[in-house]
């Protein structure tokens, strides 16, 4: 044939139409006919050995492309929220192709995990699909212990809410040792008796290693803890702020206060006493927040990571930060002794504590001294150090001035009291806990708390007065529902929530009052925290209900949490000192910044939960066997939880443990009740359990019940209940067999 085309004008024609290149379709579009199409065969052959082209069921594409429609499994959402694809198989040794897929409704709508047939274009920004069909549910993701066998072996998961294993075949081990902890995912159902099946995608080392206690709930919760290459190089690039244009408040004493663990600094403060004769016993109060702002930019890798995260995790052994080491330890914190930029809140209060005004700056600082909460506690409470003494009356006496005048209005304000001791695990430096304690709370505390939340509310009430948007810190009030449970739980102790009225925190606060010293005093601490709504960020205000605030934003922590940061975005857009504020697309996708964000804050709240409950067991495993005073804090169809008294540390009493009666559960009253007995254990009573089982890699604790209010429980009698299905059964046998012997 005279004008046959050359190799590369075949390439050309499967790239402009993947859909229509098989070799018919080819043959047509060149004019190939005849004996030709013996030649076009053999082209084809040798284009393929060659590598330039892959043969489908029925086309050709170019090497290392993907073809028209085809199964892919859905990635993880990146920082923008995007959702991305990579094909289920992919053979080629080009790198894997990502497909952006488009939001789907219903059946056709896909999450992370899934499997999809999809309908694939390629546009100038790369592939993008959209989903023909959802194939099925991404697979299950599996931590547990793997535990080697002749077949292969099999995976014990650590999650204390497992009731099975999982089966893995010898190809699908990943070189997995035994006893290793490892990361599996879901690969197939099993028989109906039989185990479902798993494959092995990452081992996680030994689970007994004292920092595998983290690792387990990184790994089960999805927390990103490795930052890209690219971020990594961004932060290491950053340099220190010189002044410019910023307001120079290096001669103001901005001391940093924080727990004496702090791994990072982001916030300080300063107060004098007020001079205007306007406002007689007023103070001034100055809060300086890291200008995170000025080195995480919108758009940039940093901001993508940043806001992928959503927020730093903290765990008893490590952080894993929202910022890379250089930006969150570093150049974003505000040491002692060094120029720091940052977002500086200048506050005027009178001598009733109440804001007189407010106003923003973009600044430079250098903080005279960093201490811990303890530390400026003992200074004020007279026992002065040597770092304290030159700080007292310049600093420290000061804000305990001013502090006292905003806790007057705290008061008028009357937030929600909860008295609720937080636990602090205690490591040493092999990782090994070596006591667990609540932690002390002093007055320190609660100055930065409440100078902390006058901010935030100066920063809510400055961008709605300049009408910008951002995102509010909304906690809506308790629902009807939860409400009505706890007025049940109040009842029971001869307490009243009244009805009919609007519910406001000085009402919740009286109980929490009333009931303070008493022997339920606990009980209604728990069951008010539970009556409330969880905290979320919203584009849209319906204000806090349990600081009592009509507006709300978070601006004081950007170094570990993204809201911040996008706060921040919106004062300097807001005040116009820079082009590093809120951009379009900040603004586009505020609400979808807000459910993503709520999402990795709950998930980071529960991995911080289940870690601590995993050290509490390791530091219990020693004294199964022991007895404990301990709280009801839970009541449940199948048990009770209790809470130790001197750990803090939640356990399960299956209600197997409960004696041989039966043992009817109140959902509204939070009681279980024996049928025989008429004993009532409900939430909040002083029990004594027996420590039975305490298991480390799943953080599960089980107790036996001995007592409850000092009083014995008792056994029952044995066998079923009277009336009980179990007691029917065995009476029908007995009469069986004796009409058989009769």
């Amino acid at each position: 044939m005279k004008d046959f085309p050359s190799k590369e004008q075949i390439l050309d024609f499967i790239r402009e139409n993947p859909n229509a290149s098989g070799k018919r379709e080819i043959g047509r579009a060149f004019g190939i006919k005849g004996s030709a199409r013996v030649e076009l065969k053999r082209v084809l052959r040798e284009m393929a050995e060659e590598g330039l082209i892959e043969k489908g069921r029925k086309q050709f594409r170019k090497a290392g492309e993907l073809p028209p429609v085809t199964v892919l499994r859905v990635l993880e959402p990146d920082a923008d929220g995007d959702l991305w694809a990579e094909p289920q198989v992919w053979e080629s040794d080009e790198l894997i192709p990502r497909v952006s897929i488009a939001p789907g409704k219903g059946e056709h709508a896909v999450g992370p995990g899934d499997r999809a047939l999809v309908k694939i274009d390629r546009g100038a920004q790369g592939y993008y699909g959209k989903v023909i069909r959802k194939l099925g549910s991404g697979p299950a993701k599996i931590i547990g212990i793997f535990r080697q066998a002749d077949f292969g072996g099999r995976i014990s998961p650590v999650d204390k809410k497992a009731d099975r294993d999982w089966i893995v075949a010898p190809g699908d081990r990943a070189g997995a040792r035994d006893g290793e902890l490892v990361e599996a995912e879901q690969i197939g159902r099993g028989g109906r008796q039989g185990l479902p099946k798993a494959k092995i995608v990452a081992r996680l080392g030994d689970p007994a290693a004292p920092r595998a206690v983290s690792l387990i709930a990184i790994h089960e919760h999805g927390i990103p803890d490795a930052f890209p290459d690219e971020v990594v190089k961004q932060a290491i690039k950053a340099k220190p702020v010189s002044l410019g244009t910023r307001e120079d408040l290096r001669h103001l004493p901005l001391i940093t206060i924080d727990p004496s663990d702090a791994r990072d600094h982001d916030d300080a403060v300063a107060a004098e006493a007020d001079t205007d004769p306007a406002n007689p016993g007023g103070h001034i109060v100055w809060v300086a927040i890291a200008d995170v702002a000025h080195y995480v930019t919108p758009g940039s890798p940093l901001d993508q990571e940043a806001r992928k995260r959503g927020n730093s995790t903290y765990f008893p052994d490590r952080v894993v930060p929202m910022l890379p080491e250089e930006l969150s330890g570093d150049l974003c914190s505000l040491h002692e002794g060094v120029d720091r930029p940052c977002i500086a809140l200048r506050m005027v209060l009178g001598a009733d504590g109440q804001r007189r005004g407010h106003r923003f700056t973009r600044a430079l600082m250098r903080s005279p001294a960093s201490l811990s909460y303890e530390e400026a506690q003992a200074a004020i409470d007279g026992e002065v150090s040597e770092r304290t003494d030159p700080l007292l009356d310049w600093v420290l006496r000061p804000l305990w001035s001013a502090y006292a005048a905003a806790r007057r209005a705290r008061e008028v304000r009357a937030p929600l009291e909860l008295d609720l001791p937080e636990r602090k695990i205690v490591l040493d430096e092999a990782g090994q806990v070596t006591s667990v304690a609540f932690r002390d709370r002093f007055d320190a505390h609660k100055l930065i708390e409440e100078f902390m939340i006058l901010s935030n509310v100066c920063a809510a009430e400055t961008l709605e007065k300049k009408r910008r948007p951002f995102l509010y810190r909304v906690h809506e009030e308790p629902s009807p529902a939860k409400l009505d449970a706890l007025r049940e739980v109040v009842d029971s102790v001869g307490m009243v929530l009244a009805k009919g009225q609007v519910l406001k925190t000085r009402h919740l606060n009286a109980l929490l009052e009333q009931s303070a010293g008493q022997d339920h005093a606990e009980m209604i601490n728990l069951s008010v925290l539970r009556s409330m709504m969880q905290a979320y960020y919203s584009a849209e205000n319906y204000g806090h209900f349990g600081l009592g605030l009509a507006r709300y934003a978070h601006f004081t922590s950007p170094i570990r949490r993204y809201a911040d940061l996008i706060v921040h975005r919106a004062l300097i857009s807001a005040h116009g000192w820079g082009d590093d504020g809120l951009s379009p697309q900040d603004v586009e996708r505020l609400e979808q910044t807000a459910e993503h964000i709520s999402t990795t804050e709950r998930r980071s709240m529960l991995a911080e939960r289940d870690t601590t409950d995993r050290y509490l067991a390791a530091y219990l495993s020693e004294r199964v066997g022991s007895e404990f005073d301990a709280r009801i804090s839970g009541v449940a169809r199948f048990g009770l939880f209790a809470k130790l008294e001197e750990t803090g540390a939640d356990g399960l009493i299956p209600i197997s443990r409960l004696g041989q009666e039966y043992w009817r559960h109140d959902a509204e009253a939070q009681t279980l009740t024996g049928d025989r007995s008429g004993r009532v254990i409900g939430l909040g009573m002083e029990v004594r359990v027996r420590l039975e089982e305490a298991v480390p890699v799943t953080g599960g604790l089980m107790f036996e019940l001995l007592s409850v209010e000092d009083r014995a429980m008792p056994q029952g009698r044995t066998g079923p209940r009277k009336g009980s299905p179990k007691r029917k059964q065995v009476k029908g046998r007995i009469k069986r067999n004796k009409s058989r012997r009769g």
